[in-house]
């Protein structure tokens, strides 16, 4: 599949944001006055610059709004549903840490579930795709719900924990790396199966339907080299997981802030593999897989 920045920045940064969010709503980092202030605009900031650039991968942006109108059969749109929702059900503990209201926790236990839910809808958005083999499977929803925690934990939680669920990240990357590159395969896809020739014999690919590039080859086909890709995963394995969970183990300021701007990085490296890696069944149309 095509990396398209837009998608890699929203998945990324949204679920980096209600990761954080979540833990500030139950109350992992306890937080008032202007503090409180600051750390939960910087939670909104992530979770809204996420969603929005979602938007500049449409061919028409000022339509996103009817992306809300699918949510029967859409997890795109239950995704938008849950984010308003979660947004909207975090602005109450947003608001009584800062002005020290003193509002039931209970309050935010419930919108860290809205932000569960917004990471889950997201996940599902590529996870349902049978289209997708390496995508199609339980792992990729607990891949991101891995990165959402690691997010929020980094800034918010004691370092133990972060870098027990660190840990956790490097374990789903790796089992979701090996059992991706043999998922293709496994669904015995072929040429002859994709055109419906295979009761004749095997096909082979002749000539192309045309001469120039199409919307599905520039979207749906991508080939990322075995050696690069290897390359780019000890390097999303070093940013997103190894080294937040050494800087963890330094107890100076600034060493969370550090911790968590190397695990982004590491994010956008794993992310953008997540999708350059992924193998489309439309390709066998082309000869591409």
């Amino acid at each position: 599949m095509h990396p398209a920045p837009s998608v890699i920045v929203f998945t990324v940064l949204s679920g980096a944001g209600f990761g954080f969010l979540g833990c500030l709503a139950t109350g992992l980092m306890p937080v008032a006055g202007w503090s409180a202030f600051f750390l939960w605009g910087f939670g909104y900031g992530l979770a809204v610059v996420g969603l929005l650039a979602s938007t500049f991968h449409l061919g028409n942006p000022q339509r996103a709004l009817l992306a809300f109108t699918q949510w029967r059969s859409s997890w795109l749109s239950r995704e938008g549903w849950a984010s308003v929702a979660a947004l909207l059900g975090l602005a109450p503990m947003a608001l009584s840490d800062w002005l020290s209201m003193g509002w039931p926790r209970e309050i935010g236990w419930a919108a860290a579930l809205l932000c569960i839910a917004t990471v889950f809808c997201t996940s599902m958005i590529y996870a349902q795709l049978k289209t997708v083999p390496r995508w199609n499977h339980w792992s990729t929803p607990a891949t991101f719900f891995a990165f959402a925690a690691v997010g929020g934990a980094i800034l918010a939680a004691p370092a133990w924990a972060a870098s027990l669920l660190c840990l956790i990240l490097g374990a789903a990357l790796a089992y979701g790396w090996k059992r991706g590159d043999g998922a293709f395969a496994a669904r015995a896809q072929t040429l002859g199966t994709a055109t419906g020739l295979d009761r004749l014999g095997q096909p082979e690919m002749f000539e192309p339907a045309h001469t120039a590039g199409n919307y599905l080859m520039r979207e749906m086909i991508h080939v990322v080299g075995r050696r690069h890709a290897r390359k780019l995963r000890l390097i999303a394995l070093g940013l997103a997981v190894v080294l937040p969970m050494l800087i963890l183990l330094v107890p100076l300021p600034g060493m969370r802030a550090l911790a968590f701007a190397l695990h982004l990085a590491g994010a956008f490296a794993a992310r953008w593999l997540f999708f350059a890696e992924a193998e489309h069944v439309v390709g066998l149309y082309y000869g591409k897989r």
